[in-house]
């Protein structure tokens, strides 16, 4: 590159989409700038659950969110909650929500779910054996456990649906549960095992070696905060705090900070709201799962990985500004009491809290706009991990200029 704050395409965002997305366009023949705030992978991408959740293929929500909505906003430490404060301003977002829930919308998003989650690990498998690190993905499968007898019949209903959208799943009685997982409790009374499905060891090391492979074709890296940004005849030029980036083409892939640029650029005001999600990190636990365990009433998952064993799982709908209740990821430790045999050792925990990108159809939105010179990768929800490589698969084909109509499902113009 001639300048560094010159390129052929300027990607907004390095999280794990963005970097992903980023290497793809460099493998391409393009000179590619990443600008992020932060360093590579410190935003959402660094504490996500670590789970290929590619049987997730229904929406964030279900009808049922109007029955919980009263403890969402009584309840600090529930799994699901909304501040009092941000009701104001989450609350259009939500009406959204429900209208998303009608059958034919519910129905377009399924689909669009099951559309990437399909082709979720077979791109990963693709661009990490492409980088020599195939060995940060387990393909082992994850498990979906219940402790009552009388959630059985939410169970039964959950594998159905499941089979129906050509989820491969299969019951495992409680003993099944404990040959393969023999720390858990015997109140586990069985559970639900995904076979399709696995998790990364860590996924911030995941971020550092895409990087890695990203600045061997070329990528360039900036550090700096994006304000503003506007088009011109020879393509975008973006406003930093540390000066003016030009491209003939962006994509923007901030997660939840894409709302702004996204307006500025293409005039289009998105939807996009943020899951805060919290986990807490416990590096003494090696040895409890072999694989990722999900509780079905408390609503949590745990993740074997390198540093130890992590809880995550919680949403709380509080907005970008207001700071993190870190209780809310201790409390994780809390729910895991009685899911196993011993109780899990606290002992140096870490807790944490980041940024799910959000929209109300719970899709994201992958689309070339504005003659070519803006494209999209954002608002993947709680499933950036686990579409990540995918939608670099797919953002590369838009930046080459193909017709893509079976992206019709993620347009910006859905809103």
């Amino acid at each position: 590159m001639a300048k560094p704050n010159q390129a052929d395409i300027v990607v907004v965002g390095a999280g794990i989409i963005g970097v992903a997305c980023a290497l793809q366009l460099a493998r391409q023949g393009r000179q590619v700038l990443v600008v992020d705030a932060q360093a590579p992978g410190m935003g959402a991408s660094y504490g996500n659950a670590g789970h290929l959740a590619t049987e997730q293929v229904f929406p964030i929500a279900d009808l049922s969110i109007l029955k919980r909505l009263p403890a969402m906003l009584l309840d600090p430490m529930g799994p699901l909650r909304l501040d009092w404060a941000y009701l104001p301003r989450a609350l259009p977002w939500f009406i959204r929500l429900l209208l998303n829930l009608r059958p034919a919308n519910f129905q377009r998003t399924v689909a669009g779910l099951r559309t990437l989650n399909e082709g979720s690990l077979g791109a990963w498998q693709r661009l990490l054996r492409s980088i020599g690190q195939a060995q940060l993905l387990r393909e082992d499968g994850s498990l979906l456990v219940f402790e009552r007898a009388e959630s059985r019949v939410a169970l039964d209903a959950l594998q159905q649906r499941m089979q129906q959208q050509g989820v491969a799943v299969e019951f495992w009685s409680g003993e099944a549960v404990r040959t393969v997982a023999p720390q858990l409790s015997d109140a586990i009374q069985g559970g639900l095992f995904f076979p399709g499905t696995g998790h990364f060891l860590d996924p911030y090391t995941v971020v550092g070696e895409l990087v890695n492979a990203a600045k061997a074709e070329g990528v360039q890296f900036l550090q700096q905060r994006v304000l503003d940004g506007r088009l011109d005849d020879s393509g975008v030029s973006l406003m930093t705090d540390q000066g003016v980036v030009t491209a003939r083409q962006v994509l923007i892939a901030c997660g939840a900070h894409s709302a702004k640029l996204t307006a500025a650029l293409t005039g289009k005001q998105v939807p996009l709201d943020t899951e805060r999600g919290y986990h807490l990190m416990l590096p003494h636990e090696h040895q409890r799962l072999p694989f990722a365990v999900t509780s079905l009433e408390r609503k949590f998952i745990m993740t074997p990985m390198v540093g130890g064993l992590r809880l995550a799982g919680t949403v709380e709908f509080a907005g970008l500004e207001r700071p993190a209740n870190m209780q809310r990821a201790w409390q994780l430790h809390r729910l895991s009491q009685g899911l196993f045999r011993h109780d899990l050792n606290d002992r140096d925990a870490t807790p944490w809290m980041g940024f799910r990108p959000s929209l109300p159809d719970s899709l994201p939105i992958i689309d070339r706009v504005c003659e070519g010179k803006v494209l999209l990768a954002f608002g993947h929800q709680h499933l950036g991990l686990t579409q990540a490589a995918v939608t670099a698969e797919r953002v590369g084909q838009l930046a080459a200029g193909e017709s893509m109509p079976e992206l019709q499902p993620y347009r910006l113009d859905r809103f």
